[in-house]
């Protein structure tokens, strides 16, 4: 079980991973700096949530560990890990056509909402983290 123990951190390829579900209690770190954007991490069991420069980023039910974030203008690439299988919802730009695929498998085709959120349902297993690519169409 990977789990970020310090909630949030860069790792040496330039991504950021963050979120700890083995939390029994809400643990929160505001105003991590990372390529000039400040995020704001909330994690615990029952959910994790990031937010950069007060914009929504990802939410996970139940609560995930995020390993090697990458967001760009195109979309986002992740690992993702928890005890069981989590909803997870994206912010991206509104009204757009995203490509989904976990574990290299395409998921289809989706497009967000007016408010940009894109929700994807991902099967986890304890032992091994995901992969996950949202790519603009």
């Amino acid at each position: 079980m990977a789990v970020i123990k310090e909630l949030i951190r860069t790792e040496a390829n330039g991504t950021i991973s963050f979120g700890d579900y083995s939390l029994d209690a809400k643990a929160k770190l505001d105003n991590f700096e990372h390529d000039g954007d400040l995020y704001k991490v909330k994690t615990f069991r029952e959910i994790t949530k990031l937010e950069r420069n007060g914009m929504f980023v990802y939410e996970s039910v139940p609560g995930t560990a995020v390993t090697e974030l990458s967001v760009t203008e195109d979309g986002m690439t992740f690992q993702v890990e928890g005890t069981e299988d989590a909803e997870i919802t994206l912010g991206l730009e509104e009204e757009k056509d995203y490509q989904v695929s976990v574990e290299g498998v395409s998921a289809g085709q989706m497009k967000t909402n007016l408010g940009g959120k894109l929700t994807i349902s991902v099967e986890l297993d304890p032992e091994k983290p995901v992969k996950v690519a949202v790519v603009r169409a």
